[in-house]
């Protein structure tokens, strides 16, 4: 597909270093075109204007990434701590020095508000600047003997070539809290982004290229998921996979990838429940409640997607709440509104489906509720009510700008209905009784629990989730360490 009469109209243009604009992927140090020149056209979610077409590369030239990845390997594992930290350091502060551009590109790609897009980005670099620290930490440690004569010790190894698969809501902060990680614990990675925001991953490798990163450390293959995908989970050299996305897709990746027992981190869906309770600071329940569920248009994991409110402080939460979010600003990414597009014609599909799921099952409509007339891929802010438990969008996952509440009676309940999922990601907790914060952190069964906040990720905290939500943690030393391999040694000396 050819669109060289459309080029001017790309809104690729006016960046201030035009060569982070990448079509081709990145492998064994080399830009690189499918060989049958096949490619994908990427488009602007706030307007469907084309951005350009990227290069869609067959099974043979993803399984090539992996034989240059495994080459690579040797050198890289067998390098300095030292020498791994500066690279990653580099690659850290190019991050930062092109900020701004990075930022751009993902708003014309990924929809998302500007200033969050360069948030993302000052997120993404932080795991590139930990890691790079973690990558000199000593790997050896010593045993106390219960043998005779004997010493021990035990040491962490890189596992191999990595295999890491990203998606779309968070294009440059997931491929850097995995490769970093992966980078670090002496790993050569072989990473795939999500064809709808592949700009983002060619742009961090065209940095890491600049930092000095040798040929083959770093590979990104851009085209079909599938295509790519598949010969990484058959092929014994790549040891680790690390995915970011839904369920559904995790659990056939897990499956594929048992004929090779590859090490899995897993960070899938997500259904948080936000529990307010009627001791809580209003002010600020309502506030973060904001913050829980628009964040990114409310195409997160982590949104806040099931608003159980206690029954005396119901009436008032819902009055306040519906204001301020039907004061939310609507718009183009680059305008920097409150709420940009979402990614595609399936999200928008899915969200009017499930509002009018709940409205028929007895749901009050309290704000929003249908596309807006900015574009075909914009949502109105929404507000549903007295969502009854059996309403789909209390079990299935929503990845949009709804947001569904429902009374509760006892703490019981809330802990009951909050639990009754197959996901087990975040959950958000708003009180101010110390006595029932222990007692529902302890009951949650999520990988991470808010209290009386919004924002508790980072480089240095385990990422993850519990049943459904995934396998294993990224960041902290966890995330490095799932890319490496413990291995016992036992020497007698005499």
């Amino acid at each position: 597909m050819t669109h060289s009469a459309d080029v001017a109209k790309s809104p690729l243009t006016g960046f201030d270093d035009n060569r982070l604009i990448r079509q081709f992927s990145y492998i064994g140090g080399r830009w690189m075109a499918s060989a049958t020149s096949r490619t994908f056209a990427v488009t602007d979610p706030a307007t469907g204007a084309w951005l350009g077409d990227v290069a869609s590369l067959s099974a043979q030239e993803s399984a090539a990434a992996v034989e240059a990845a495994a080459r690579a390997f040797p050198a890289w594992a067998g390098a300095l701590p030292q020498e791994r930290s500066r690279l990653l350091r580099r690659w850290f502060e190019l991050i930062l020095a092109h900020r701004r551009d990075l930022a751009r590109l993902m708003v014309v790609e990924q929809g998302k508000p500007i200033s969050e897009a360069k948030g993302e980005i000052d997120y993404a670099a932080s795991f590139v600047e930990y890691y790079a620290e973690q990558a000199k930490r000593p790997d050896i440690t010593g045993v106390t003997s219960h043998l005779p004569d004997a010493e021990m010790e035990v040491w962490l190894e890189p596992v191999g070539v990595a295999a890491l698969v990203t998606p779309w809501n968070f294009p440059s902060a997931m491929l850097t809290r995995k490769a970093a990680a992966a980078l670090a614990a002496g790993c050569t990675v072989v990473a795939h982004p999500s064809h709808e925001t592949p700009y983002s991953a060619l742009a961090l490798a065209e940095l890491a290229e600049r930092a000095g990163l040798p040929a083959g450390v770093f590979n990104v293959v851009t085209g079909d998921a599938a295509t790519v995908v598949e010969p990484w989970l058959v092929d014994p050299r790549v040891r680790a996979l690390s995915f970011t996305g839904s369920t559904e897709i995790g659990r056939l990746l897990y499956a594929r990838s048992a004929g090779t027992v590859k090490r899995l981190v897993l960070e899938l869906g997500g259904h948080a429940p936000f529990l307010v309770f009627a001791d809580a600071d209003m002010d600020k329940a309502v506030d973060e409640a904001v913050k829980a569920k628009f964040a990114t248009s409310g195409q997160d994991c982590l949104a806040a997607n099931r608003f159980l409110v206690e029954r005396p402080v119901y009436g008032e939460f819902c009055r306040r709440f519906t204001e301020r979010v039907g004061a939310l600003t609507v718009g183009a990414g680059l305008d920097d509104p409150d709420i940009g597009p979402l990614m595609n014609a399936r999200a928008i599909a899915k969200l009017e489906e499930q509002v009018a799921d709940a409205l028929q099952a007895g749901a009050r409509l309290l704000t929003g509720g249908r596309r807006h007339d900015k574009g075909p891929l914009f949502f109105e802010p929404t507000v549903l009510a007295d969502v009854p438990p059996g309403a789909s969008i209390m079990w299935e996952e929503t990845f949009g700008p709804v947001a569904a509440v429902a009374p509760f009676d006892t703490e019981e309940e809330a802990l009951q209905r909050a639990n009754d999922t197959e996901y087990g990601l975040v959950a958000y907790l708003h009180t101010s009784d110390p006595r029932r914060i222990y007692r529902a952190s302890r009951a949650l069964q999520y990988g991470m629990v808010a209290v009386n906040r919004t924002k508790v990720t980072g480089a240095p905290i385990p990422f993850g989730g519990m049943k459904q939500s995934g396998i294993g943690r990224e960041g902290a030393l966890h995330g490095m360490h799932a890319f490496m391999d413990m291995k016992y040694v036992c020497r007698d000396w005499a």
